[in-house]
């Protein structure tokens, strides 16, 4: 239940982290980092708590709960046309006027960060033998999967995409990072246009597989968490269930199942309208 986490997603390990660990140098020069979904909120919240300036680049689509939990904390939001663009500014930000740049899903700081998650559950819950993990750009997936075999190397550990952002996916069958060409999903938080070498290059070491839902399977694992749970999850937080529920049914079925929840960041507003919506 990593939605119950600071900040309401399993982001804020890793963003905490990085910051953490930065030179008394490199903090006087604050952070800057680009995302559309919990990681902007994240950042701001462990900036915000280290003392630390930070610029948040996010797509001016994101949902308001995240452009104003960001302002909340002190954080410099700078609206951008989409999350390719808001990449960008991150870069040029990071350039002009050395800021440190807190990548949404590359690095050591977000694996190891989501290794704890990892580290945690497997130790928790000696009993589950099929971990499914979302996937976005592969910052969740890659620690966890990496900790997850390191304590128990039978388990099986799959990841999930959308189908319109399958970066993780697509590199898998590639053997390499991917780039997409574009991205269409309700489930912006894993909206990556790519897959990045470190973070593939863990994942792909590690993780079993990937397999991809339908936007519309996302919409069904929300209605299952609000119906059996009374929990209003975003689209990202549902990937795991909806995977469970519908491409791996069948090989669940007489094994002991973990899957992660792993945001929350979501106005009641966009929350109904998504479940309105039909492809």
């Amino acid at each position: 239940m990593e939605l119950f986490q600071q900040a309401g997603s399993f982001k804020s390990r890793g963003a905490y982290l990085g910051i953490s660990k930065l030179s008394t140098e490199n903090r006087a020069k604050g952070v800057v980092a680009a995302s559309g979904g919990n990681h902007a909120m994240a950042v701001a919240w462990a900036a915000q708590k280290l003392g630390v300036s930070a610029k948040i680049a996010i797509p001016k689509a994101a949902d308001q709960i995240r452009i104003d939990g960001c302002r909340s904390t002190g954080a410099e939001v700078i609206l951008c046309e989409d999350i390719v663009e808001a990449f960008a500014v991150m870069e040029e930000i990071s350039s002009r006027e050395g800021a440190v740049m807190m990548h949404p899903f590359e690095g050591e700081h977000m694996t190891l960060g989501s290794a704890t998650c990892g580290a945690e559950f497997a130790t928790a819950h000696p009993e589950i033998d099929m971990f499914i993990i979302p996937v976005g750009g592969g910052g969740m997936i890659s620690g966890m999967s990496a900790a997850i075999k390191l304590a128990r190397p039978s388990a099986t550990v799959i990841g999930v995409e959308p189908f319109g952002a399958d970066s993780m996916f697509r590199s898998f069958v590639a053997e390499e990072p991917v780039r997409l060409d574009k991205i269409t999903t309700i489930a912006d938080s894993l909206a990556s246009p790519m897959a990045m070498p470190y973070s593939f290059g863990v994942t792909h070491q590690y993780a079993d597989e990937i397999v991809r839902v339908e936007d519309d399977e996302l919409r069904q694992a929300m209605r299952t968490y609000q119906n059996i749970l009374k929990i209003t999850a975003e689209p990202a937080c549902a990937a795991s269930l909806a995977a469970l529920t519908g491409p791996l049914k069948e090989r669940a079925t007489g094994r002991h199942v973990g899957i992660i929840a792993c945001g929350s960041n979501i106005s009641m507003a966009r929350y109904l309208n998504l479940l309105e919506q039909k492809q």
